[in-house]
């Protein structure tokens, strides 16, 4: 909670700081990669830096954490400092780099915002900074502890025992530890942070949902390779479907994420686009061993059938759960799936029961659509759970 003095002053700067938070998280990575330059080619992942993605991702969640305190002081956005725990956590961050984060974001503030900040200002704005820092550091901790690791995690190796092209875009990999050892459960939704040594000697780091079963003694990634479009073309996932073959060795990091199957015997909505399919993989896996009458709702947006990764299994798992239905949107279905539907996903057109947990997987627009289409249906907004492939850009609207 913010104290008594500092939240007036945080009330009456949010606005200043929030018009001009982009400059200043842009001065930021500027000032931090010029101090520490092997953050951006070891640990931050260059292709967000490159297209903005991840300056608008720190402003977003920066300006979410101030505004709920000083208009919700009572709560916690705990959604929110969840999925940016987690993504710490796979990432291997460590308690002392907020120290550094807070040393060159203070000093981009008072480039940006010169005589504004006050004393008063700089003491209610830091403040703001470490009750969001604290709250990150020890729930990071906790999942460090939860995972067998020690602060920064740990990484292993895991050999790579098959390879199979999905589509013409996507190749998933089963892997299994190099030393022997069982590959370890995870939680269905779950992902892992695989560490690539690139061209120039950069050790790039991504996140993959684990699209297999939990069950199995192996775990599975899928990777969707990025093409140069709107941002540049993904420096990891290109190397993957170039250069892994059955045989090599990938550096993996234990297993996060907070997108997992609630206990209970409640209904669920599985809501995916395109190769946010994975994770809703585990999940189905999960629930044809150990809940397989759950009443169940999937459904699945996608560019052709031909683009719809790992579309047989799918539509295999949820023709094996009696009370489980599944819909399809394809933009071009042709004719090898009369089933679908043409278009985009219509959410507001399925027929949910009541008291539905919803969880959503996909591109921002889709996300974005689907949560919009069952918050007008009623359904409340903590029933509605998502997973983002990258910075989450829309932290601010929750």
């Amino acid at each position: 909670m913010l104290s008594e003095q500092s939240t007036p002053v945080v009330r009456a700067t949010l606005p200043l700081v929030g018009a001009a938070i982009g400059e200043i998280t842009e001065g930021f990575y500027t000032r931090l990669f010029q101090d520490r330059p092997e953050l951006l080619r070891d640990l931050f992942n260059r292709g967000n830096q490159a297209n903005g993605e991840q300056q608008k991702a720190l402003a977003g969640s920066i300006a979410a954490f101030a505004g709920m305190l000083v208009e919700r002081p009572e709560s916690r956005p705990d959604a929110m400092l969840a999925r940016i725990a987690h993504k710490h956590a796979s990432l291997g961050i460590t308690s002392d780099q907020y120290k550094l984060v807070h040393q060159h974001l203070f000093a981009a503030i008072g480039d940006v915002l010169g005589s504004a900040v006050t004393p008063e200002v700089a003491a209610a704005w830091d403040e703001v900074y470490w009750l969001m820092a604290n709250a990150l550091i020890a729930l990071e901790a906790r999942l460090y502890q939860d995972s067998g690791t020690a602060e920064g995690g740990a990484w292993r190796e895991m050999e790579i025992v098959e390879r199979h092209e999905v589509t013409s875009d996507a190749v998933s990999l089963v892997l299994r530890p190099a030393d022997g050892a069982p590959a370890g459960a995870f939680r269905p939704g779950q992902y892992v942070s695989v560490r690539t040594e690139l061209p120039d000697g950069a050790r790039q780091i991504r996140q993959y949902s684990l699209s297999g079963d939990p069950g199995s003694p192996h775990w599975r990634i899928t990777v969707k390779r990025v093409r140069a479009g709107a941002g540049p073309e993904g420096e990891v996932s290109s190397r993957l479907h170039e250069q892994a073959r059955t045989g090599d060795l990938l550096s993996v990091s234990a297993p996060f994420g907070d997108l997992v199957l609630p206990e209970g015997d409640g209904p669920l909505l599985l809501a995916s686009a395109g190769i946010g399919v994975t994770p809703m993989l585990s999940m189905l896996h999960h629930l044809a061993v150990a809940d397989p009458t759950r009443p169940l709702t999937v459904m699945h947006a996608d560019r052709t059938p031909a683009d719809h990764a790992h579309r047989d299994e799918q539509r295999r798992l949820v023709s094996s759960l009696p009370n489980a239905r599944l819909h399809l949107w394809y933009e071009e279905p042709g004719d090898s799936a009369p089933e679908a539907l043409s278009g985009l996903a219509d959410a507001a057109a399925l027929d949910l029961p009541d008291g539905v947990t919803a969880y959503l997987c996909g591109s921002l627009p889709f996300m974005r659509a689907v949560r919009g289409d069952l918050l007008r249906r009623g359904v409340p907004a903590h029933a509605v759970h998502y997973e983002v492939f990258g910075p989450d850009l829309w932290l601010g609207n929750e």
